[in-house]
């Protein structure tokens, strides 16, 4: 496999890398605090910026690495006259860091293995000891920044999250950190106290449809090929958007791989809880759990945790949005009644638990879906008395 062939491990399919993105949507009061915080001429070394996946956090992290290596100081962002972090398309910057190649800018992120022919499930301590590198081959001359992104600190190592410390307890001059993170609770407290914290939210369903949009755009326009599938319709676009809940990046997984009717088999059968179609579930396990299928297995994982998580909102009493397949909230409503949450919320850990195991041990990704329903099957069994 050639360099330019190996999956990226924060690029999502076919669709346009973060550090492409010519906008940002959605997220102007973020881009406002990186802005101003530059512009005002003491910024942070380190920035911890956290929300859900697929929100927004990398192109934002991109955006700001390019504008901070293209202007270098606040004189000249505003000599320029920059009211917001985008650089004009056609500089050099612009160009280096869409193509990954600036010498001023690396990426911190789950690697290749080569033995084993797939992206690393963790990010090792290798990868964040070339921070270090990277700082003393770079010169900071004339003041030039040197960035670094983490993307995400979420899937560090427990040697990778105190290499990261150290580089951040000695940071060197113009050095800048944008450390992505999707559940910060989970990182070391003394990383979280070394990096100034950058909440961004979730993204309205209107920004989402619009994203979509521009994605799928994006992937057709360099190859000029017609896409296998015809694009959603205005009625699925819609449901894509509800289930993304907020995530843009959920949603381009969604219409990518065809979620939504994934999710449409996953609610079918879930919703008949505690009977399984034991054939149907196999049936959807070897779809979706088939060599060479890494999207529409995450996918897959992704639809049956969402499926369990809006359960525990409806015993919660919480809204879980209009049904997408019918009878679904009065099934979620049932399933969480009769007693306390806690025994589905466990459910819900065991099978992220598994799955990341799963991937570690190269187990059989048939027999880690399997497991999930059965788990599932198991506790709605014992909720009804079974």
């Amino acid at each position: 496999m050639s360099e330019t062939e190996i999956p990226e491990s924060d690029r999502l399919g076919e669709f346009p890398h973060p550090r492409m993105a010519t906008h940002l949507t959605g997220q102007a009061e973020a881009e406002k605090a990186l802005f101003d915080a530059f512009m005002s001429g003491r910024m942070q070394h380190a920035w911890l910026m956290t929300g859900p996946k697929g929100i927004g956090k990398a192109t934002l992290a991109y955006r700001m690495a390019r504008f901070a290596l293209h202007y270098g100081t606040p004189e000249k962002a505003r000599a320029a006259g920059a009211t917001d972090l985008s650089v004009p398309e056609d500089s050099s910057v612009f160009h280096q860091v869409a193509a990954g190649s600036h010498p001023n800018l690396i990426t911190v992120r789950r690697p290749w293995d080569d033995k084993a022919k797939k992206l690393k499930t963790v990010i090792p301590v290798d990868e964040v000891r070339r921070i270090g590198h990277f700082f003393g081959l770079t010169a900071s001359e004339r003041g030039a920044w040197r960035v670094v992104v983490i993307d995400s600190a979420d899937e560090m190592n427990a040697n990778a999250a105190n290499a990261l410390l150290k580089a951040l307890e000695e940071p060197p001059p113009n050095g800048l950190f944008l450390v992505l993170s999707h559940q910060p609770g989970r990182l070391l407290p003394t990383i979280r106290s070394r990096c100034r914290t950058l909440r961004m939210t979730p993204l309205g369903e209107d920004d989402i449809a619009t994203l979509m949009a521009e994605a799928e755009a994006a992937v057709e326009e360099p190859t000029g090929r017609k896409k296998k599938a015809a694009p959603p319709s205005e009625d699925e676009r819609r449901q894509i958007a509800q289930l993304a809940e907020g995530s843009a990046g959920r949603a381009l997984m969604l219409a990518g791989g065809g979620g939504l009717a994934l999710y449409k088999d996953v609610s079918g059968l879930l919703s008949g809880l505690p009977r399984l179609d034991v054939g149907a579930v196999h049936a959807l396990a070897d779809k979706a759990g088939r060599k060479g299928g890494d999207d529409q297995y995450e996918t897959m994982i992704d639809l049956v945790t969402l499926w369990l998580q809006k359960l525990i909102r409806a015993g919660a009493g919480l809204d879980t949005g209009p049904d997408i397949v019918a009878g679904e909230g009065a099934a979620m409503t049932r399933l969480a009644a009769g007693g306390s949450l806690d025994r589905w919320v466990e459910v819900w850990e065991k099978i992220v638990h598994s799955t990341a195991r799963g991937e570690a041990l190269n187990t059989d990704r048939k027999l880690v879906i399997l497991n999930a329903f059965s788990m599932l099957e198991a506790a709605a069994s014992e909720r009804a008395g079974a």
